[in-house]
């Protein structure tokens, strides 16, 4: 059996975890648009869904394709990578999981600042940004402290923690941009270019561990599009430093687990390097 950790995960279950969503407009159809991240450093894992095995050992560095699934409401379990049939207990399970119509998201499994495995889901803005522009939105899934991302060498989120995220709408075109400890020159990751395509959504992820390493992962949603990339970093001690309890919106948790439903079809390989 393939190594694996358990997860320590909570996942949040019920079909009305998503009624205060409100994201589907009246003309979307019966459908919801889901991607996952696998960022918990070497703790492959199966899917189930109603029973019914939909990945085989989803590897760490994991980025699917986006899925429509149909709305309506699932059961959904991990399994330790390579389990017999999901027979078990479970890592991670959750029942009665709503989908509703029209969401767009992403739910990543990563560490917590302190190194515990969760699954956070973030929605993505895919609202119209001005002609010639691009919008970036960097997400902190890394287990380390609050840091500050810099572009061209000027901080542009600043304090960012674990498992928050920063928005901004830049210039399409080529940013150079890394990641620093909060308040300090220390880089941590990067520096890197990133690509900004005109007229979508361009998503980083720090993601990893001192021990695994750190890495950047990047996810593009709508516009022309580009592969996903990954940047080497290092560890500049990032495990120091105090925590920062804000998370997300309630709403969106129950596709914590869906989101990983969808992830048996099309999943790809991130080009990442490890430090």
């Amino acid at each position: 059996m393939t190594r694996t950790r358990t997860l320590g995960v909570t996942a949040v279950a019920g079909a009305g975890a998503l009624l205060a969503l409100g994201v589907a407009p009246a003309s979307a159809a019966d459908t919801a648009t889901v991607s996952v991240l696998h960022a918990v450093p070497d703790t492959p894992v199966d899917v189930y869904a109603d029973g019914e095995r939909l990945i085989d050992d989803f590897r760490p560095g994991t980025l699917t394709d986006p899925l429509q699934l149909p709305a309506g409401s699932y059961d959904v379990a991990l399994f330790p990578a390579d389990a017999a049939d999901g027979s078990g207990t479970p890592l991670v399970s959750a029942n009665g999981v709503s989908v509703p119509a029209g969401a767009n998201a992403t739910v990543v499994a990563h560490l917590t600042e302190a190194g515990q495995p969760v699954l956070t889901p973030f929605v993505n803005d895919t609202s119209a940004v001005p002609a010639g522009q691009g919008r970036v939105v960097v997400r902190h899934t890394a287990a380390a402290p609050a840091v500050d991302v810099r572009a061209g060498g000027q901080v542009v989120a600043p304090g960012l923690a674990n498992p928050n995220e920063a928005a901004l709408t830049v210039p399409a075109g080529t940013v150079s941009a890394d990641v620093v400890l909060a308040g300090t020159d220390t880089v941590a990751l990067g520096p890197a270019d990133l690509t900004v395509t005109e007229g979508a959504t361009t998503v980083v992820y720090a993601w990893g561990s001192q021990d695994a390493g750190y890495e950047l992962a990047v996810q593009t949603i709508g516009g022309p599009g580009s592969a996903p990339s990954g940047v080497p970093g290092g560890t500049a001690g990032l495990v120091d430093g105090a925590a920062d309890d804000a998370g997300l919106p309630l709403p969106l948790l129950g596709l914590s687990a869906l989101g990983l439903l969808g992830a048996g079809v099309a999943a790809r390989r991130l080009a990442t390097t490890r430090a």
